[in-house]
């Protein structure tokens, strides 16, 4: 077996399944096949240096080496901070009036890809599969055939591709594209986003692209997938058993006093709908006052990239909804929403999950939202609560059977919020059961096999779902 190279922007150590509870499903996922292959994880270490030397942290770990590399404080505002999360981020979105273009930030991110790609460069194998990942390397795949690399090189995509005719407002949007075409195979989450980039590629860069969504671009054969990412299964059910997830199961229905609960698990990011979400609760709760007192809305949101401006600002504003809406429909005894600013243990939020009779995942665009797969699987089948999902997450096309909704539509919610309070045992069992059939067999480890077979094998060669 070929070894595999996995390059991501931070690197998560691989801790083995086990030990997954402290670690997101992915890096348990890609720690798998690390071990199989004795490979590497190359990224970022998330500490800066005054001036950066390409000097690296190795480590290896139960077969896996980790390779991480400190980046000047400039680097981390300019690549990290400027062009990833003010540029790349809000447009990727569909929130072309946050991205932020400035000239800086383009000159970082290119540098930080180079300093990569000089790094890891001398590490790699000429048999070795490298797998990138995500927007802050879209031009590694290029840096790395400048140096020679004559490597298989796959690229995923975590996050959508958006429209073209929102796209084409980034500045150098072509030269980004081109740099992406130097990946073997580009992966996608969902069918919506590889159509969008393909239409990219015929209409402004004039690509004839072939039925088996192949391309022909400077003398290689590139190859375009969606791979939508699933949750670890497995170890998720096998938490759900733990100390840890039948105690945060006890303390929210214990808590609640025998109200329907409704519970929100996001980070606190302006792509996740917030705002529209409050607003849509709020709504039902004025619409119907009588079900105030029987309803108990949790919405747990950890801070992320709080050095942003418009993540500090989203902060202030759902304290402020929070707190209207509390205001006006809370008892001396009842509170109708409890906003949470931390994060919990995946052990944890299985008990949160399935104690809740609403999942609510509405945000205004998502590559994938692993959220809502993780709240189908915590349910009870005797019993199972029911899941609102928004039509703009890449979930949407897989779990059908949820109550598909408009997010930023607050009577979309509303009426769906109602709709799911009074469904029938038998309905709900008949939508979780299909749900469910599609979690358990789309899980994490069927998309990082799908994905390494079609880099190993013919790319050429359509894949089956």
């Amino acid at each position: 077996m070929s070894r595999l190279v996995v390059v991501s922007n931070r690197v998560s150590v691989p801790k083995g399944r086990g030990a997954a509870g402290a670690q997101g499903g992915l890096a348990v996922a890609l720690g798998s096949a690390l071990r199989e292959s004795r490979g590497v994880w190359f990224g970022w270490s998330g500490e800066e240096t005054d001036h950066f030397t390409g000097d690296m942290n190795m480590q290896r770990n139960d077969g896996v080496t980790t390779a991480t590399i400190d980046l000047e404080p400039q680097d981390v505002e300019e690549y990290y901070n400027g062009y990833a999360n003010r540029t790349l981020w809000p447009l990727f979105h569909s929130r072309i009036d946050l991205a932020e273009y400035k000239t800086d930030f383009g000159r970082g991110y290119e540098r930080v890809n180079e300093r990569f790609a000089e790094t890891l460069f001398p590490l790699t194998e000429v048999d070795d599969l490298i797998w990138v990942h995500d927007y802050h390397l879209f031009p590694l795949g290029e840096r790395l055939r400048r140096r020679g690399a004559k490597n298989r090189i796959g690229f995923f995509l975590h996050i959508p591709w958006p429209p073209r005719n929102l796209f084409v407002s980034l500045p150098y949007h072509e030269r980004l594209v081109r740099t992406v075409l130097e990946y073997d195979l580009i992966g996608f989450q969902d069918e919506e986003s590889l159509e969008n980039f393909e239409l990219y590629c015929q209409k402004e860069l004039g690509l004839e692209i072939g039925e088996d969504h192949c391309l022909d671009y400077e003398g290689r054969h590139v190859c375009l997938r969606a791979f939508p990412i699933g949750i670890d299964f497995d170890e998720f059910m096998e938490g759900g058993k733990s100390k840890q997830a039948k105690e945060a199961e006890r303390r929210i229905r214990e808590s609640s006093r025998g109200r329907s609960v409704i519970i929100g698990v996001d980070r606190l990011d302006y792509s996740k709908g917030l705002p529209e979400r409050f607003d849509a609760v709020g709504r039902f709760f004025d619409t119907y006052p009588e079900r105030v007192t029987k309803t108990l809305y949790v919405q747990i949101a950890p801070p992320s990239r709080q050095d942003v401006v418009s993540y500090q600002r989203i902060r202030e504003t759902l304290e402020q909804k929070a707190g209207q809406i509390n205001g006006a429909q809370s008892e001396v005894d009842l509170v109708p929403i409890r906003y949470v600013n931390r994060g919990y243990a995946r052990r944890e939020l299985f008990g949160f999950y399935r104690a809740s009779r609403i999942g609510l995942v509405t945000p205004l665009r998502d590559g994938m939202n692993l959220v809502a797969k993780e709240y189908v699987a915590a349910q009870d089948p005797e019993d199972p609560g029911v899941l609102v999902l928004s039509q703009f997450a890449g979930a949407a096309s897989q779990l059908p059977s949820a109550l598909i909704v408009n997010p930023h539509s607050e009577e979309s919610i509303c009426e769906a919020l109602v709709q799911a309070q009074d469904m029938p045992l038998e309905e709900r069992k008949q939508r979780w059961s299909e749900l469910m059939e599609s979690v358990r067999a789309n899980d994490v480890e069927f998309w990082r096999k799908s994905f390494v077979e079609a880099l190993v094998g013919d790319a050429a060669q359509p894949k089956g779902d």
